[in-house]
This record gives structure tokens, sequence and C-alpha cells, in this order.
């Protein structure tokens, strides 16, 4: 099994010294690619800047923007199996970006905005036989919003979490397929809920685990 696994955050910069982010930590992504590695498969880690190192034996690829993680992510996915998409990407940038350095005006900015690249549902569209699992942090009606989610983005599950999530070593996760049945429930350290999740995916998509298991 050879599996791409997205993490950590991106940035899109506003001028040359600031930027737009969020708190992504990295840790599930990393904690999942580590379970993966350990569980004997290739791993391809396309990782946002994080102040973590990757495991060993994982190709791992470091972006910054959404647009290089989308590149990165488009180029490795077919020779892969599948995607766990679990960076925390941005969703707007800029639409301008400015040279230099923003100065001070003494009076209010405007910034317009407009929608960066959708990665996982790039990645959904283009699966052709791979699966896709990718992950859903939301905060009001959460099981809906997050069904929502991987229907559109053509995902064949989705791992909905909370804003908790952001920066925390634990987790709790829900998996969820396209017809609303939940698959599973996981909760505790990330490294944990990494490897349970690499394992729920071994014994359902890995035809080795399936002829071991027989």
């Amino acid at each position: 099994m050879r599996v791409l696994i997205t993490a950590g955050p991106t940035r899109e910069y506003l001028d040359d010294v600031r930027y737009l982010s969020n708190a992504s930590s990295g840790r599930m992504g990393y904690a999942l690619a580590e379970a993966a590695v350990a569980h004997g498969w290739e791993v391809v880690l396309v990782s946002g800047p994080v102040d973590l190192t990757p495991p060993d034996g994982c190709e791992t690829w470091h972006v910054e923007t959404t647009a290089e993680m989308r590149n990165a992510s488009v180029r490795e996915f077919p020779r892969c199996d599948g995607v766990i998409a679990a960076a925390a990407v941005c969703d707007y940038k800029p639409k301008e970006r400015v040279e230099g350095k923003l100065s001070k005006t003494g009076g209010p900015v405007t910034i317009e905005m407009i929608e960066t690249d959708d990665v996982l549902a790039e990645l959904g569209a283009a699966k052709d036989g791979r699966w896709v699992m990718g992950f859903a942090l939301e905060a009001r009606n959460p099981r809906e919003n997050a069904l929502q989610k991987l229907r559109r983005k053509n995902c064949d599950w989705i791992l909905l979490n909370a804003p908790t999530a952001i920066g925390s070593a634990d987790n709790s996760v829900e998996l969820l397929a396209p017809d609303g049945q939940t698959l599973a429930n996981w909760s505790g350290p990330k490294a944990q809920v990494a490897r349970e999740i690499i394992e729920w995916i071994a014994a359902t998509q890995d035809p080795r685990s399936k002829i071991q298991n027989s």
C-alpha cells in the first residue's frame, strides 16, 4: 500500500512578511504518517510549515501555500493507492499580494479575498479507483456539514472532528460513510487515534491484510 498524506496548515501572504494561516500543529497528519510507515506502507507526506520531524522512511514534500500543496498532491496522487487529507488548508487568500510591507495609514484597510484551490475536491474528482479519506473540522451542524463536504468532494469517508483538535495533543473523530452511517469513533492521543485509523484502512483496503485475515 502506498498512501498520500497531507498535514499541517498552509499560508497565504498579504505582503512579503504577513500571512493568513491557522493554528494547525500538523500532529494528526504526522501521526498518521508514522502509523502508516510502522504498518509497512509507503508514505508520501505533503506538509505545510510545522515544527515537526517527518518519520523515518517517509517521502516528504514541504510546501507553504495552498497552491503549492495542491500541486504536490496532484502530482503524487497518481502513484498512490489512496489519500488521507489531514491538512488544514487556508480557504481564502488575498486577491493581490502587496510587494514589500504594508505600512500603517492611520485608517482602516480593506483586503479583497478570493477562494484558494480546493485540494481535496480535486483529488476526489481524479481518484479513478483510489480511495479518498478527508477530514472535516466543523463547529456548527457538524455531521450535516461533514456529510455535505464528503459528497461534494467525492470522498469515500470523512473524519469529523471539532475545532478543539487544532493544536491539541488529543483528538476525537467520527468516521462517516456517504450514506451517513457512523463506521467508527476514536478518541485519545493523536498517535493512538492515527494507529486506529490506519488499522481500519488496512482491514478494509489493504489486499495483504485481507489475505492474512482470510
